[in-house]
């Protein structure tokens, strides 16, 4: 088996390091008279189908047949009130301050107990679909979340005979199971946007007062990431594609990017036909450190809708949506009404059939790594030689917001912000995130490119231009220049699109964009905690700032 549900007796003494505080309070949670175990997929949607919050559209599901749904399954809608995405301020990790631990251990134990007396129910998934990565999942919800448990088991893997095999001959991995306890209806005058606390190390989660589907979701990757990265793998927000080139070569390409930076799109991008494409997933995977190769996390994909228009052919993947606007068609019948129209952020569960070349593992080493971004004061696409910058330009990954985030009022969604590598989820030191990358760049010899898809000072970057430059990429036939005298970053030569190193103004540009990213890395270090970087990293972003 690969992690831990289950223990010989002499292992069950406070000396075993799987244990810990908040994981026996909430694996406890588990096993109560009022908790209900869902052991299939078609249970689970009679669940959410009758649950007095469903809105049961008139749209099928495509190929129920191979999710293990009823034949004539629908696409069912749940729709929240004010918070349509994830709460960032809202998440907590043990460790990190002890005197809120010991207030939180005492909150937790109240939050189960209260929970106790209402009705839940229990369902188990598989997060890594390869047997030399799998960890198995538990989540429990309260009765009213069926929607939600239904979409957790439809993004996962859902226990099943064939998986139950696959995991029963995967590798073990020295962790625990993942526990996730959710309780949406939860309230705390100290916590009035929520709670998502972590201890990361035993692979528990509580997730309180949070309705959002998304909460649920990532708290079961940062979990699985977590173990992931403890053992050898670089984990990774972003999505995955191999091109098949002739003479039985293949070019595997990563790009890293916040929600609504085009990741999705750049992943499943099908480049008119122009390549065989398979892709591993558009927002969870994981790389080896050892060989390159490369693991997806889910089968599912949770999109937004905004792009899809009701007679849009993807929508006919959608399983189940939160946040969507329903209405009747001419025929009188419940369909969506998407494009955020009703909210920002509307989103789908979408099954993997969405994609006809998908796979779930990447024998082949990976090739490059895309760092997407949003600052203008770059040209399309960078190239980055030296393996200290790549990581640490990754570190510094400069981006703007989307609607997937809950953020405090006033916030300026146009204000570039630093995310590193595109992972906000991140339970551990960024510095050990950096040195896993520096060695997939120095080790492993893939290279690095950072691809700006929004504006190059006030010039729009269009997707076509994006894809255009990553063919030539791939083709080989990409022509770079020095940008500026900065030996280490090369600019890929596109009409339009030429940065201009004797415009004052400009090279100014460059200059604050540098200096921003070094003024980032100063002020986190010198708070001390999860974001301390190698001096090396400040070391090599200074020198960029010399453009003469």
């Amino acid at each position: 088996m690969s992690t831990k549900e289950n223990f010989q007796k002499s292992e069950i003494n406070k000396e075993n390091p799987i244990f810990s505080s908040l994981r026996s309070v909430v694996e406890t949670a588990m096993y109560g008279n009022n908790v209900r175990e869902i052991t299939n997929i078609t249970e689970a949607y009679t669940l959410a189908l009758n649950s007095p919050v469903t809105i049961v559209t008139d749209l099928l599901v495509k190929y129920p047949e191979k999710l293990n749904l009823p034949n004539g399954a629908k696409v069912l809608v749940e729709n929240g009130g004010a918070i349509v995405g994830r709460t960032a301020v809202a998440r907590r990790i043990f460790g990190n301050n002890k005197e809120e631990d010991i207030k939180l251990a005492a909150i937790a134990r109240e939050a189960i107990y209260q929970g106790s007396i209402k009705e839940r129910y229990k369902a188990s998934a598989y997060v890594g679909l390869d047997e030399e990565f799998m960890i198995k999942a538990h989540l429990s919800v309260p009765k009213g979340q069926e929607n939600n448990l239904y979409s957790w088991l439809l993004n996962f893997q859902i226990t099943n005979e064939f998986y139950n095999d696959m995991y029963s001959n995967s590798h073990e991995i020295e962790a625990g199971d993942i526990y996730i306890y959710s309780d949406p209806y939860w309230k705390h005058p100290d916590y009035p946007l929520g709670l998502a606390y972590f201890d990361t190390d035993h692979n528990v989660a509580l997730i309180l007062g949070l309705n959002y589907f998304g909460e649920l979701k990532k708290a079961t990757l940062t979990l699985a990431w977590g173990t992931a990265h403890r053992i050898g793998f670089a984990s990774c927000h972003g999505g995955q594609k191999k091109f098949e080139l002739p003479g039985n070569k293949d070019y595997v390409a990563a790009f890293f990017g916040l929600s609504g930076s085009g990741k999705s799109t750049l992943t499943h991008a099908k480049h008119n036909g122009k390549y065989p494409i398979e892709v591993l997933h558009d927002d969870a995977f994981i790389i080896s450190l050892d060989d390159g190769s490369s693991i997806a996390l889910e089968p599912a994909y949770f999109d937004k809708t905004q792009d899809y228009p009701s007679n849009h052919s993807e929508i006919d993947y959608f399983v189940t949506v939160q946040n969507v606007a329903v209405t009747l068609d001419n025929h009188n019948n419940k369909v969506l009404l998407t494009e955020d129209i009703r909210n920002g952020n509307g989103r789908t569960v979408k099954s993997r059939y969405s994609t006809p070349n998908r796979v779930d593992r990447f024998e082949e080493p990976i090739n490059a790594i895309y760092w997407i971004m949003k600052d203008d004061s770059l040209p399309p696409v960078v190239k980055i030689d030296d393996p200290i910058l790549a990581a640490s330009f990754g570190a510094t990954l400069a981006t703007k917001r989307s609607t997937a985030e809950r953020l405090k009022e006033g916030v300026d969604m146009n204000k570039l912000v630093i995310v590193p590598y595109a992972n906000p989820f991140r339970v551990y030191p960024l510095s050990e995130d950096y040195e896993q990358f520096k060695h997939l760049f120095e080790v492993n010899r893939i290279d690095c490119y950072i691809i700006n898809t929004g504006f190059f000072l006030e010039k729009k970057i269009t997707p076509a231009i994006t894809l255009e430059s990553i063919e030539a990429i791939v083709d080989k036939t990409a022509e770079f220049k020095v940008l500026g005298d900065i030996e280490q970053l090369k600019y890929m030569e596109i009409d339009g699109f030429k940065p201009d190193f004797n415009d004052e103004s400009y090279k100014q540009l460059v200059q604050e964009r540098l200096q921003m990213r070094v003024d980032h890395i100063i002020e986190k270090n010198a708070e001390g905690g999860m974001d301390v970087l190698p001096d090396e990293v400040l070391g090599a972003l200074r020198n960029t700032i010399k453009i003469n």
